[in-house]
């Protein structure tokens, strides 16, 4: 199945939106895994890398992933 145009921005500006946040709290791939676990959610560091480098994942990801590294304000014009 494949994704229309504006589907595709949406899913590229919440990808670089979380790689964003990621760098800007200092944490890894492997180290974003470790916190996912403690929040009950089984990643390891290929899958990460693979929903960002894909740019699609479930909104459960996206919002485990900010909570985890601790994020608690998102602006959505930011987004």
């Amino acid at each position: 199945m494949s994704i229309g145009s504006k589907e595709r921005e949406w899913a590229d500006r919440a990808r670089r939106f979380l790689k964003a946040e990621l760098k800007r709290a200092d944490v890894s791939y492997q180290d974003l895994a470790k916190k996912l676990k403690k929040h009950g959610l089984e990643e390891t560091e290929a899958s990460i890398a693979n929903k960002l480098s894909r740019g699609t994942f479930p909104a459960t990801f996206f919002l485990a992933s900010l909570t985890a590294i601790g994020c608690e304000t998102v602006r959505l014009e930011d987004i």
